[in-house]
């Protein structure tokens, strides 16, 4: 994969840049269902589990739970439990990098580039994603920083991330 060999930094995005946003919100759609079943004992785990996934798929994170609570009739009490989980749910398995992204990664080690990323989101479930990414060699080497809390603090993130990295904004090199 070829990279701009001027830029010195180079930014990714996590969700569908590093790993597939879905490979962490099936997880939580899992862990969630498991809970409802646990709780309630309707709908089985796996019911519910294809509903949320062919729903994402189809029409994407957009009213999921209102979609879900309707079909299956669950109490809507538990919308607050759901997005708790986007927060701070323990996943069962590791979010793998694109194996395009592991080469790139090694690709811009070799050539001395610097790696970060520079995430949308809710700050919350940004950094839980980040918890169970599975970075391999790259662990200690990539910073993760959050648009979402610099734009807060009324903060440009290119004059951040230029300033960060001791460098002009021109040699940083956004990927996505």
């Amino acid at each position: 994969m070829m990279f701009p060999e001027e830029k010195k930094v180079y930014v990714f995005e996590l969700d569908d840049v590093i790993f597939p946003k879905k490979d962490y919100l099936l997880q939580v759609y899992y862990l969630f269902a498991n809970f409802i079943e646990f709780t309630e004992t309707f709908p089985p785990q796996g019911d519910l589990v294809n509903f949320m996934k062919k729903h994402l798929e189809s029409q994407g994170e957009e009213s999921l739970f209102e979609h879900a609570q309707e079909t299956f009739g669950f109490d809507i009490k538990y919308k607050e439990n759901f997005e708790r989980l986007h927060v701070n749910a323990v996943l069962p398995l590791k979010l793998h990098l694109f194996d395009h992204i592991a080469a790139l990664f090694s690709q811009l080690n070799a050539a001395n580039k610097r790696i970060c990323v520079l995430t949308k989101g809710n700050p919350l479930e940004q950094i839980n994603k980040v918890k169970f990414v599975e970075w391999g060699a790259f662990s200690d080497q990539i910073k993760i920083y959050f648009q979402d809390e610099l734009v807060f603090r009324q903060i440009d993130p290119v004059q951040f991330l230029a300033q960060e990295f001791e460098v002009d904004a021109a040699a940083i090199q956004f990927v996505d």
